[in-house]
């Protein structure tokens, strides 16, 4: 998760070759401003469409100044803006101040100094080898942006997932339109209401709506589809781009492996397992595609591990306020309906419980 994509085209100058595609790497609707869309019927996503592809013609996107105000412009409301993100993360998901800076806010601001601190030489033209027959023709190698991109941001990580694919998109001098998740509505709303105030708003574009909105979006041409969430979605939103071949960078769930091998020391064991015990729980609560699903360890040392994850697990969860909270009651009675498996109850050596006045 949180990989960072710059979507931009590199084209070959003077030798006029083929180009090719270079990738570096979400309540209330009073609270709403211009620059963002509302779920309505008829919203007019191709007026919407009309003008951030006007806008991108222009040209103005393309100049560095242009780029440099944007990031510019996402710092001024990481900062400013801080104590209402904390809030808006805290109301979606639980999420305690310190994991909120870790995973979220902080990482945006540091990525975003990165993309500001390198995008000139990231922007600059590079020189290639012309072929023999073209001589005595010089050839250079040119980051162009590719148009209109269109991200769809996830719910466990709604604001770092939103912005850092938005960075990258106008760090390349693109044009953007962030589809924020419907399941962290406080913080769609906030990126609805603030992000119009902060960039050009008509060259960034928020809309927020559910599925059907998601389904509307993708009857039109993008010139780049970003979405982060589950494979079946996935599936349909890359169904739906190839109808208008447009390329699709997909950042989807996965099934995560921990390879536990012998542990000679005390020690050794101890750090293995606080990094299990955190990459599993730490971020969202276990709800990420990086945590831990399951772990692989010699049938002889299994005693001992799990004797120190459930510990460990103690301590670590010996402050639940600081913890995030499971997304919603369906994920909530989704979970609980494994502990009501016999096979499932049998199996468990620590916990299991469920209280769900913490949602």
């Amino acid at each position: 998760s949180g990989a960072r994509f710059i979507p931009q085209a590199r084209a070959r100058h003077r030798g006029h070759q083929p180009a090719s595609v270079h990738f570096v790497s979400y309540s209330s609707s009073a609270s709403v401003s211009m620059g963002s869309l509302h779920e309505e019927p008829g919203h007019g996503i191709g007026d919407l469409l009309s003008g951030l592809q006007e806008a991108y013609g222009s040209g103005r996107t393309k100049d560095l100044a242009w780029r440099r105000a944007q990031l510019k412009g996402l710092l001024r409301l990481l900062t400013e803006k801080e104590e209402e993100i904390f809030d808006a993360l805290h109301d979606d998901l639980g999420k305690h101040r310190a994991e909120s800076y870790r995973d979220e806010l902080g990482a945006l601001v540091k990525s975003v100094n990165h993309t500001l601190k390198n995008l000139e030489r990231w922007a600059a033209p590079e020189k290639a080898q012309a072929p023999l027959v073209s001589f005595p023709a010089t050839a250079l190698v040119v980051p162009e942006p590719l148009g209109v991109v269109l991200v769809f941001s996830c719910w466990n990580l709604p604001l770092g997932l939103a912005l850092e694919p938005v960075s990258g998109a106008l760090a390349a001098g693109n044009v953007v339109v962030v589809k924020p998740s419907e399941l962290a509505p406080s913080t769609a709303a906030f990126l609805a209401a603030n992000i119009p105030r902060y960039l050009d708003p008509k060259a960034v574009k928020v809309i927020l709506g559910g599925p059907e909105v998601g389904e509307q979006l993708m009857e039109h041409r993008w010139d780049k589809v970003l979405f982060t969430g589950s494979a079946n979605v996935g599936r349909l939103i890359l169904t739906k781009a190839a109808k208008h071949l447009t390329p699709v960078a997909l950042e989807l769930g996965s099934k995560c492996p921990c390879i536990v091998d012998q542990l000679d020391s005390k020690r050794d064991r101890q750090i293995a397992v606080n990094r299990i015990a955190g990459a599993k729980w730490s971020v969202c609560a276990g709800q990420a595609c990086v945590a831990i699903d399951y772990i692989l360890v010699e049938e002889k040392f299994a005693p001992i591990l799990i004797e120190l994850l459930k510990s460990t697990v103690k301590r670590f969860t010996a402050t639940p306020e600081c913890m995030a909270k499971i997304l919603n009651t369906k994920h909530f009675q989704r979970l609980s309906n494994f502990l009501d498996d016999d096979r499932v109850a049998r199996s468990v050596v620590h916990g299991g419980s469920v209280n769900q006045k913490t949602l």
